[in-house]
Order: C-alpha cells, then structure tokens, then sequence
C-alpha cells in the first residue's frame, strides 16, 4: 500500500474512532432514558453518515452498508417522530453495531481487511426500522421518502442526461485547519454523484495524489455539474459537509463543455456561508444590502460584469493556524526514552570525577549546570503532560461493561463514576483496562445480591457501583465499590484451605480480615460452584494482580459483610522518571522514592527495642515501627552495624510505616526507571533499578513488598 494509502487509512481509523467513542458515550448517557432527544437522533444521523461516506471511499462495503441501514433507522425517527420507539431494544442495536466497527477497525489497524459479513445484522436491524415503520402507519402519519443510496466508486464521471438539465459551477472552501481535505472533498463528490447526470471536478487526483489537499486549502476545490436540480437543491445538497463556505453558479452549457480552462461563469451565481446558511434563509434582502458588517460574517459581494461571486470575509475572522496535531504515539514514546537518556547524560557530566580536582575553579560550571538542569526538568515535564491522558475513555468502557454484564445476570444495577478526568500515563491507562474489566463484573456477579436478596436486607432493589479516582502522592488510587452483600472472612479462609491455598496447620485467627480477602486473587480461586460465563474459573482476580505487578501497582481489597465491598487499585502516576532519593549500603547504591519517605532520623541504641525471634523496632515519638537492615535482607557486606552510625528512614506506604537503615544518604535526583531484566529472579523489596552519573547501577526500592 502506498503512503498516501496509509496516510488516508490512519485518518479514517481516527475519525471513525472519535465517532464511535462519541457514539456509545451519548448512548451511555441516555441508556436509562425514555428515548433520545432530537438532538441525540441529529447526532447519531451525522455519525453515521460520515461513517458511511468514508468507509465508501474506502471501499468497505460491510461498514458502509451497515452504516447505511442503522442511519436509516435515524432517518425515520427524525423525520417521522414516532412516540413508541423500543428504547433499550434501540440501544441494543446501536452497540451492535458499534462493535462490530470497532472490531473491523481493529483488524484494519493490524494491517487485515475487514473480514465479517454484517447481512445478518443488517436484516435484523431492518426488522427493527419495519417494527417502527408499523408503530408510525399505526399513528396515521406518513413514512418519509427514502433515498436509495448507490456504492459510491473510485472515480467518477456521469453518463449525459436528457432535456432539460441545468448546469451549475462550485466552488468549495475549507477550513485551513481541515486535515486531508482530499478525502472531505471527495467525500462531497461521492454525494453529488448520486444526484447529478454528468460531472466533473478540480484537483482530479484527490484520491491519489496526498498534495491536491494543499492545494485545494489555497484555491478551493472547483466542480462543475450537469443536473434536473434547482440552485436550491444544490445549495441542500452541499450544506451536509464539513464546508466553511461554497461559491454556486448557474451556467450555460458552452461553459461546462469548456471546463476549468476558462473563468467561472457568473449567471445566477450565489455565495453560501454553510456555517449560517439557516440565518440567510430568514434574512430580507434589504438585510443583505447594509453595508455595515459584523467582524466574522460572511458577506456577499456586489458582482460586476465578467467577475465571478467570492466569498468575502473580515480580516479578523481570518482562520487561525491549527491549535492540535496528530503525532504518532511511537514518537512520543521515543521522546520520553530520549529524554531519560539526557537525564542520565545530566548525571554523568555533573557528577564527572575530573571535577573534584582540588583548586578548581567551578563558578561559572555550576552557573551553566544550573541553567541545564532547569531546562531538562521543564522538557521532562512538557513531555511527561504530552503522554499524560485522562481516563474518561476507560471508565465509559466500564460503563458500557455495566450495561452489558447487568442485563446479562439479569440485575438491576446503578452505575456512578468519580474522578473520570484524572490524568495518568499512557502506558499506565492501557494496562488497567482489563483489571478494571475483571473487577467490575466481579462486583456485579459476586458482590451486588439477587433482588429478593435486597428486598429481605432493607436495600434498595437497584444496586450501586461506584468507580472513582483521584490523585494522592504521587500515585493514582483507582476504586471499584458496590454496596453488595460484601465477602464473608470464614466462607474464604474455608475455601481457601480447601484449595491448599492455607497451609493446614494455620487457623483463622492467624490472619486479619484484608488478608483473608486477598485469597480471591489466587490463581485458580472462586467462591462459585459452577462455571458461568461470567466467573467460576478462578482466572478473573488473578490476572487483576498481574496486570498490576507489571506497572508497580498493588491490590487492597477491603469489606463489611452484608453491607459491600471496595477494591483499589494503587498504581504509579508514571512508570518513565521519577524523583528519588539516594542511599549507599556497603558499595551498593540503592534509591527510593521521595514521595515515600516521611523522615530521616538519626538515633540511638536506646531506641531500638530487639525481639527474641531477632526483630527490631524503633521507637519514634511513642510509636514503634519495625526496621529493615538492608545490609542483612540483601546480604551486603557493610561497615556500619551500629545504629548510631547510619541513618533511619522513616518510610509510610497505604497508611503503614517502617524505618530502614542504611549506611548513608548520597542525595536526590530524577531517577530514570528501568526495569530489572527477565533472566533476574523476582526480588522482594525491587521494584526496578537505574543507572547513575558515574555508571553504576542503583537498585530500587519497593516500599510495598520490602518488609516481605
């Protein structure tokens, strides 16, 4: 495939995606209403032309057919207004048909074809619009016409039609913002096609040439047309494309049989603003002739003999360049790798040895150093916010997931979302989707009773899922909350034991509830008896936990028997540069993020009470804390084993602290994060390492799992 091809295939995946997000978002939102309003039907019409239109040019036939038979079902809902429409059954369909696009762009994206037959779906979507074209007869009202559409080709040029026919000139202005007007235009022409007996239009080569675009943004993209139309029905016609302005004259038949080699004809010529084509109608003509404009109208003006009709604008309403652009992903990807790389070159040249020479004279260094590391932060941030993204997309999908799963079990289910613009990584956002996935049809399935089960519990017969987010130290806290049943401690810790999870010496009494309720994300582990489509497998939870592992985030699962449950997920703001703090035990060099650390102490002997299993605890301000010797969890040959000789951290994590004692602080610095190689075993206490100034490579450290 040609670039060009690829270049138009990644712009029609794009702004069939935005459609289709905004297609299932709206459907989302008013699943729970009577019916969609008249501006929701308008909406689902555009969407699903243009879906059409394009994936015409783009010779999809399934999409486009498809898309076809569910706009005309808008069709007549628009023009007839039926007041029984089956609103969830329309809902229904509407999904339908979004997955099927989304799974057919899904294998275009990954370089396929459209590979599925939509017969089926679309014969059972024209049961539904018969359904309703009965419902409206029954109301005594008349059916709208329906316009039969043709495939739309390649390229085209009409056959000749009979007496009759008019002759009309277009010229079409874009958007200097419009991105591959190319395919808008042609777009267009697809659409005049089926109405016209004979045209031709200027560029030719819209399809096959990407630069027609440029030059359609500087002079327009020029058609002229042999039709049975009146100037109106052109002028109706044109007023369904992204168009800023269109130029239309009436002319004779010398001049469409002369082309675009001679000056556009000026007979019946008009001038039609689309942005305010609904105004114009309403204006007199004595509104026209004032010669007094408002900054940004749109004005015809006064012809003399031999000029053609243009489209006259006030200066100020000049478009303005474009605001937002398209990168691809990958590059950004490389941008942030490149900019870790710079951090760690930042590193290698400040902290350089050649500096330490006694007697230099380092001013005017330190001065530039300075000026340097101000610029890479601001650039790590720039870059940082542009992989930055808010999960809004995600949580509508669980939205969607809401829908689907409830009707399935057959359970009334309220679904909130808080939080929903929170920002995360990117990276971050494509591995919570399916955590998310498992741990909302969880809540539905276990978590939310039966409705005779509510009703003998005083519940509300509607149960309510709630998903929220929020940013807190520099982590993003994800929760999945239900006010179900909750779990019972003594039906887990059973099952649990039945399934060897428990060694079978150990009771009930030997674990606090939270970690009682952990047991359900063991591989293999389900409170249900029998395999549902749902859940019975024991796979659901389990690769919950491993998703999380692979981005540094954690599980806490927290519940009150006959009351619900919560599920949080704690997980990074950003996997790529994080601010840390240095420390040295022996000769290993370890970092451990700031936002972690509450304190540094320096202590005594006195303080640290020692258990008779070997235990340490350090008593702070009347509270004891447990503390971590990493020379003796890592085995690291140190120096320093008295603790009035090294440093106390005073770490917190999910409301929990220890103390860590280490030789010394080197520190702080932006940390690159890197992730310790696959042929390395898993090590509690790691979460990744980095690489400093000098070369060397400092561990680090995990708060979460390190006292394990």
């Amino acid at each position: 495939m040609s670039e060009e091809m690829d270049s138009m295939l990644d712009m029609y995946l794009y702004e069939n995606g935005q459609l289709l997000q905004q297609l299932e978002m709206t459907t989302l939102e008013k699943k729970d209403a009577d019916s969609f309003d008249e501006g929701d039907i308008n909406e689902f019409f555009r969407i699903m032309h243009t879906i059409k239109g394009s994936s015409g040019i783009m010779m999809f036939d399934d999409i486009m057919k498809l898309a076809h038979k569910l706009e005309d079902v808008f069709f007549y809902i628009r023009e007839s207004k039926p007041d029984n429409v089956p609103h969830l059954e329309l809902v229904d369909k509407i999904f339908e048909v979004a997955d099927f696009f989304r799974e057919e762009f899904e294998n275009i994206k990954d370089g396929g074809e459209p590979t599925k037959d939509s017969s089926a779906l679309i014969k059972d979507i024209d049961k539904f619009l018969s359904k309703i074209k009965k419902e409206i007869v029954s109301e005594d009202k008349v059916l709208p016409k329906q316009e039969e559409d043709e495939e739309p080709t390649q390229f085209y040029i009409g056959a000749a039609g009979g007496d009759g026919a008019k002759y009309y000139y277009v010229m079409a202005y874009y958007r200097n913002d419009i991105q591959m007007c190319n395919i808008h235009a042609y777009a267009l022409v697809n659409s005049l096609k089926e109405n016209v007996d004979e045209m031709y239009y200027s560029p030719s080569d819209i399809i096959t040439n990407e630069e027609s675009a440029d030059v359609i943004l500087e002079q327009g993209f020029k058609i002229l047309i042999k039709a049975h139309l009146e100037l109106e029905e052109v002028k109706t016609i044109l007023g369904g494309f992204d168009i800023e302005g269109v130029d239309v004259s009436e002319c004779g038949k010398e001049d469409f049989e002369a082309g675009f080699d001679v000056p556009a004809p000026i007979i019946g010529s008009d001038v039609i603003d689309l942005g305010e084509a609904d105004e114009a109608k309403t204006e007199d003509k004595k509104d026209e002739k004032k010669e007094d404009v408002t900054p940004g109208d749109y004005v015809i003006e006064k012809k003399s003999a031999g000029k053609k009709a243009t489209l006259a604008k006030s200066k100020k309403a000049k478009a303005s360049g474009t605001s937002f652009i398209s990168v691809n992903v990958n590059k950004i990807d490389q941008l942030m790798d490149l900019i870790g790389e710079i951090v760690i070159a930042e590193s290698t040249v400040l902290q350089n040895p050649d500096l330490n020479i006694e007697g230099l004279n380092l001013t005017n260094f330190h001065k530039s150093a300075a000026q340097l590391t101000k610029f890479t932060s601001e650039m790590q941030d720039v870059i940082m916010s542009m992989r930055m993204m808010p999960l809004t997309n995600t949580f509508q999908k669980m939205n969607r997931i809401v829908f689907d799963t409830s009707r399935k079990v057959g359970k009334n289910i309220e679904f909130k979302m808080i939080g929903e613009t929170t920002e995360v990584d990117k990276n971050i956002i494509e591995h919570i989707s399916d955590p998310l996935m498992h741990m909302i049809r969880n809540s539905i399935d276990h978590g939310i009773e039966e409705k005779e089960e509510r009703k003998a519990a005083g519940k509300p017969e509607k149960g309510l899922i709630t998903l929220e987010a929020k940013n807190e130290a520099g982590k993003v806290i994800i929760s999945v909350s239900d006010d179900g049943g909750g779990m019972n401690p003594e039906k887990l810790f059973a099952k649990a034991k039945k399934n060897g999870i428990v060694p079978r010496e150990k009771s009930i009494r030997d674990y606090t509830n939270k970690e009682i309720y952990q047991f359900i994300t063991a591989p293999g582990f389900s409170t249900n008896e029998e395999v549902t489509e749902l859940s019975g497998r024991g796979v659901g939870m389990d690769v919950v936990v491993k998703n999380l592992q692979t981005i540094g985030g954690m599980l806490e699962i927290d519940s009150e028997y006959g009351k619900g449950s919560c599920m949080m997920l704690k997980i990074p703001l950003t996997l790529a540069i994080i601010s840390g703090i240095l420390l040295e035990v022996g000769k290993q060099k370890f970092v451990i993020e700031t936002n972690s650390v509450k304190e540094f102490i320096n202590v005594r002997q006195s303080s640290v009470v020692k258990e008779p299993d070997g235990g340490e605890y350090l008593n702070v301000r009347g509270q004891h804390y447990m503390v971590v010797r990493l020379s003796e969890k890592y085995h690291i040959d140190s120096s320093v084993n008295d603790i009035d000789e090294g440093i106390m951290i005073l770490t917190e994590y999910e409301s929990r602290r220890m103390c860590i004692f280490v030789d010394k602080l080197l520190g702080g610095q932006e940390i690159v994060v890197k992730p310790i190689p696959d042929y390395i075993k898993k090590v509690d206490g790691l979460s990744g390492c980095t690489q400093l100034g000098d070369g060397s490579i400092a561990l680090i450290l995990d708060i979460a799992t390190l006292a394990g």
